[in-house]
């Protein structure tokens, strides 16, 4: 039995039905969207859904379907992935959700902001939800993140659960993943930032125009085109941007010609950051316990967004007590050295926290990292050789190697590391962080782990196990 999408849609409003991708959570009455995935195509689990009791099947077009009895509507699109997040939106009734939806984009720096976004709104007495990288979490709930951003479906229904909580603000992460492929469409975006831009991702969006592209969807052509904006006018993709957007906020630390925060960097060393900013006739300073001039950096994005949404400048100071993100530069308790554990995984983002450690005034910089299989190969030499650059001593290793053979992984990183102080290969992990905790024997020398920040966990071989770096410092420590 053919239908119309608006019907379905109608279905939907009303709440007569529930909608899922997922023949698994299918139960009676249901609309099952059979949408073609990369590994595999949702119209296979069509007869799963079936059983389950779905009523209607939504799917493309040019769908290959098997037999499906009379009395299951069956609705065909022009364009699957643009119809998700519609089914999402009338599901869940997103269009009169009252929770202010704030977006972050870049390379780096999108979870910290995130989390100083949610330290400010709930220091101002708001209940606040965040979706990101490490977790989604709103009062009353959490869980862990298996991606940075969820599909639409998983999406509009955790705004719908924050609204029902009570929360005034959503903070959220938007990767370039998700916006390429349509998740956060329709989503009623109120604000959004952008961090920066620096090459990752490419075995993906294959160039770095496609990438900017997909960064640029969330400020020029996703709802709510007025929206307050936020772009780094120190970025020269930012830059670019910011020509599209005349109205929105820039922010740096060198003076540009648009409407600018402009921030100066006081004070940066081990004890943390003292900053001075600028706007529009106002200074004001703001004292961090963050190293580094990237957490400056995401200081000024997460400020100059708060402005444009209304944040008075003399509140801005509750940032003052933020103390970081688990695998953002993180300090690790190690009986007197210097252990940080950092996310950093692309070129860019090792070179900030190499500089944030060197900056700090470390005598000497001993950096574990490796590189991602299965993922873009171009980055490896440019990873070894931003820790050629900026390490005393590199020790090459895993990080996860997923389907990949490791020691062809370092192979790629080598080239990288060819003017290299010091450089050793462990491509045991764990073995490879003892060595370097055995290595930092001064009391100022510094052991930077990189690559897996607040991963819990390693992908060999397709099998996911169990590592922490915050655990294996510790274990480490406990046996010297």
């Amino acid at each position: 039995m053919q239908c119309e999408f608006a019907a379905v849609l109608s279905l939907l409003t009303e709440e007569r039905a529930g909608v899922s991708v997922d023949s698994r959570t299918i139960t009676p009455g249901d609309v099952f969207v059979a949408v073609p995935g990369e590994v595999e195509d949702g119209t296979k689990y069509i007869p799963n859904a079936l059983a389950n009791g779905a009523r209607y099947i939504v799917c493309s077009e040019e769908a290959l379907l098997p037999d499906i009895p009379a009395d299951i509507g069956v609705c065909r699109v022009p364009r699957i992935r643009e119809a998700v997040p519609a089914l999402a939106e009338a599901r869940y009734h997103t269009k009169t959700n009252t929770v202010r939806l704030l977006g972050l984009t870049g390379t780096n720096g999108k979870t910290t902001c995130c989390a100083m976004l949610e330290h400010l709104f709930t220091r101002l007495g708001e209940k606040v939800g965040v979706l990101g990288t490490i977790s989604y979490r709103w009062p009353g709930h959490v869980e862990d993140a298996p991606l940075t951003t969820p599909d639409p479906l998983r999406l509009h229904a955790m705004l719908h659960a924050m609204e029902q909580a009570g929360c005034s603000t959503c903070v959220m992460e938007v990767s370039s993943h998700a916006l390429s492929q349509q998740r956060v469409d329709r989503l009623p975006f109120a604000g959004a930032a952008l961090t920066n831009v620096t090459q990752d991702h490419l075995d993906f969006h294959k160039t770095m125009e496609n990438y900017f592209a997909c960064k640029a969807k969330l400020f020029c052509e996703l709802p709510k085109r007025e929206k307050a904006m936020a772009i780094n006018a120190d970025d020269s993709y930012g830059r670019r941007l910011l020509a599209l957007c005349p109205n929105a906020l820039a922010y740096g630390f060198a003076e540009s010609e648009h409407r600018q925060v402009v921030g100066t960097i006081l004070q940066k060393d081990i004890h943390g950051l003292l900053l001075r900013m600028r706007y529009q006739g106002k200074t004001w300073d703001l004292a961090s316990p963050l190293l580094g001039a990237f957490n400056a950096a995401n200081l000024l994005t997460v400020q100059a967004l708060a402005i444009e949404c209304g944040v008075p400048i003399e509140d801005l100071g509750l940032l003052a007590d933020f103390r970081g993100v688990c695998g953002r530069l993180e300090r690790v308790p190690a009986g007197g050295r210097h252990v940080f554990v950092d996310y950093a995984h692309t070129p860019d983002a090792l070179i900030n926290v190499l500089h944030a450690v060197r900056d700090a005034g470390f005598r000497r910089i001993i950096t574990v990292f490796g590189c991602g299989g299965n993922r873009d190969r171009t980055k490896r030499p440019l990873m070894g050789k931003a820790v050629a650059a900026f390490s005393d001593c590199a020790i090459v290793t895993s990080d996860n190697p997923r389907f990949e053979d490791p020691l062809v992984i370092i192979d790629d990183i080598m080239p990288g590391l060819a003017g290299a102080k010091d450089v050793h290969v462990e491509p045991d992990r764990r073995k490879a962080t003892k060595l370097a905790l055995s290595l930092a024997t001064e009391p100022d020398d510094c052991v930077l782990i990189a690559g897996k920040g607040h991963e819990p966990y390693q992908i060999i071989k397709g099998v996911r196990t169990h590592y922490s770096d915050q655990e294996v410092v510790e274990e480490c420590l406990s046996c010297s």
